[in-house]
């Protein structure tokens, strides 16, 4: 086959002949379609003109003549749950049937990804598919770095539906615009009541449900270091912290001791819950790291952390329920005492998490043995990079969706956070949603080479099938990982007495790995990058320009880490890497590479404001001048 389908349908049947387009070819809806049926035929019929310069019209009702695409809902007493579909192409006509909406949304998206690769003459065959699990997810980080346009939103859910997704989540601490809560987002460019309407709408046309998260326990740092709710904060004087990175993730949990926190969190609720029409409803209540440790202690000491933790989440899960919402949870905290699961409400669904490239199956397997309902929850790995890690993301995701299965899951959620402020083009995670996307239709995911291949041709119209293998490659090319860049800085900024050898030792545990060798690298896939240019559709070139925007980047940062590390503390970078294959960089003037790396991030800003609000660029621009200003003072 020239062409590739993602998700791979359960059956595809070659037949003889071709359909060719013709410019009276039309899209006939039969008399049982509705209005979903007509959007989801314009959508075809956009695809279609835009690869082939012919644009079908639309009609309703039979249709005899040959040369045309014709789509049949047979809805009499199907399962509205049902989202299969069959296609069946030969020299007469393209036609697709389906019991449901849903059904047919999916076969139009194999339709487009076929004509978008074989143009107006498609080869004859006979498709059969169907989805192995029932909810298939993308979750976003909304809040921690990045708040995007609206837009972008939407361009997303075009892009979750294109790969047959069907639930999205972005996640909130302190980005919504709440009423009375305007100490917490008034630096901040927060998303508004009709910035979720308007995407809840969006979301609905695509049959994609979009699912309110808002964190409510733990992750409330902005929150919590306002002068009004500090009081509600665990630990004492969060106010009074500066902020960090690696600060705002590990503390900042609510005192459920004190009875005005689940006023807050009730107040909340009530003024996020109507905005989206889904009724589930995540309360996220992950990573509740201070629980017990500062002003509940008393009550701690008496009862229990995890007692402590699970009548909290339950009393939110039934007031949920009570609102008519099927409560989510990240289950990091009750996979530490299973038993306790069986006092929540039936209804919750557990959101089983885990990231690692070698996850274990024990987490899912021990909720499925005390009778969670649950997702399973791989990521794709761009948080806390420059440039997404893609073997790593493959191979979480890969397992993840074995255990979906095994562990009779009833859906997969991927994830794309934003640790460190999101500093990785959202672009970048496209990879990684499609591998999410792959494993919760199919169950499996074909071998890591093949499935790169297959996506660069389907998402980037690159026929060389090289595109995504070059940048799972550029992935690997970091000499110094954003992540560490940030805590190094914040080390150096703390305040703290250090003597030199405490900054050697902490700068040693930074993972410097061969600088010079990978920016070596990074040059040899550039030009390979570049050399695929002319061949990439429209997405193709869009996220080309990013990638060599970060590409420059990661180079910047190689040689700022390899600079640190000769120049400031007289220590050789091959004590870091691969010894055997690594050289000592020739180290740019310190004064050079300052300039080059402020004129870099001139570029990096213009391209955050492509689609993003200025959100936190601010905190990473704090970053970027501390790295600019000790370059220039070495």
């Amino acid at each position: 086959m020239n062409f590739s389908i993602l998700p791979q349908p359960v059956e595809i049947k070659e037949k003889g002949g071709i359909f060719k387009l013709n410019y009276n070819s039309k899209i006939v809806l039969n008399t049982a379609c509705k209005d979903n049926e007509y959007r989801f035929a314009l959508m075809l019929a956009g695809t279609v003109e835009s690869a082939c310069g012919i644009r079908p019209s639309i009609e309703k009702g039979e249709e005899k003549e040959d040369g045309n695409i014709i789509i049949c809902l047979n809805d009499e007493g199907s399962c509205k749950e049902n989202e299969k579909y069959e296609i069946r192409i030969d020299e007469k006509n393209v036609v697709l049937s389906a019991e449901t909406s849903a059904g047919i949304l999916y076969g139009v998206q194999t339709l487009r990804q076929l004509f978008e690769q074989c143009g107006a003459t498609v080869p004859g065959m006979e498709i059969e598919d169907h989805p192995v699990l029932k909810t298939r997810g993308f979750f976003h980080d909304a809040t921690r770095g990045r708040v995007q346009l609206l837009d972008y939103y939407k361009k997303l859910a075009d892009k979750a539906a294109f790969y047959k997704l069907n639930q999205l989540q972005l996640y909130v601490e302190h980005t919504y615009m709440f009423r009375d809560f305007s100490e917490v987002w008034r630096d901040d460019t927060p998303l508004t009541a009709e910035d979720i309407l308007e995407l809840d709408a969006y979301c609905k046309s695509l049959l994609i449900e979009l699912v309110p998260s808002l964190a409510t326990f733990g992750h409330l740092d902005k929150v919590l270091k306002t002068k009004s709710y500090a009081s509600l904060c665990e630990l004492e004087d969060s106010d009074k912290e500066r902020f960090t990175f690696g600060g705002r993730m590990e503390h900042h949990t609510l005192n459920i001791s004190d009875p005005e926190s689940w006023n807050f969190v009730e107040k909340m609720l009530k003024e996020f819950m109507p905005l989206f029409s889904s009724k589930k409803f995540n309360l996220c209540g992950d990573e509740t790291f201070d629980l017990g440790k500062g002003k509940s202690k008393v009550l701690a000491d008496e009862v229990g952390t995890h007692r402590m933790y699970v009548d909290f989440v339950k009393k939110i899960c039934n007031f949920l329920i009570e609102n008519g919402r099927q409560p989510l949870f990240w289950g990091d905290i009750i996979v530490g005492s299973p038993e306790l699961f069986k006092e929540l409400p039936e209804e919750a669904i557990c959101l089983t998490w885990g990231y690692a490239e070698n996850e274990h199956f024990h987490n899912a397997e021990t909720m499925h043995s005390v009778g969670a309902k649950q997702y399973l929850c791989p990521g794709v790995h761009g948080w806390r990079h420059l440039i997404n890690r893609l073997k790593p993301a493959y191979e979480n995701i890969s397992r993840m969706c074995s255990y979906a299965l095994k562990y009779e899951a009833l859906g997969l959620l991927n994830t794309d956070w934003g640790d460190y402020g999101h500093i990785s083009d959202p672009a970048f995670s496209t990879a990684g949603l499609i591998y999410g996307a792959y494993g919760a239709w199919c169950g499996k995911l074909p071998e890591r080479e093949e499935l790169n291949k297959r996506i660069s041709l389907t998402e980037y119209g690159d026929k060389t099938g090289t595109f995504t293998g070059l940048v799972s490659d550029l992935g690997d090319c970091e000499g110094i990982a954003w992540e560490h860049l940030v805590q190094y800085q914040e080390y150096m900024t703390s305040g703290r007495e250090t003597s030199l050898q405490d900054r050697k030792d902490f700068l040693s545990r930074c993972h410097i790995n061969s600088p010079a060798v990978k920016n070596s690298k990074i040059d040899e896939i550039t030009v390979k990058l570049l050399g695929l240019s002319s061949d990439l559709n429209e997405r193709g070139k869009r996220v080309l320009y990013s990638y060599l925007l970060h590409s420059e980047g990661q180079k910047i940062f190689n040689n700022i880490a390899a600079t640190i590390v000769i120049k400031l503390y007289g220590m050789n970078p091959l004590d870091f890497g691969e010894k055997e294959n690594d050289v000592i960089p020739a180290v740019t003037d310190n004064k050079v590479l300052a300039n080059k790396l402020e004129k870099w991030f001139k570029y990096y800003k213009d391209n955050w404001r492509k689609t993003c609000r200025e959100s936190e660029l601010y905190r990473i621009q704090d970053v970027i001048f501390y790295y600019a200003d000790t370059l220039r003072n070495m």
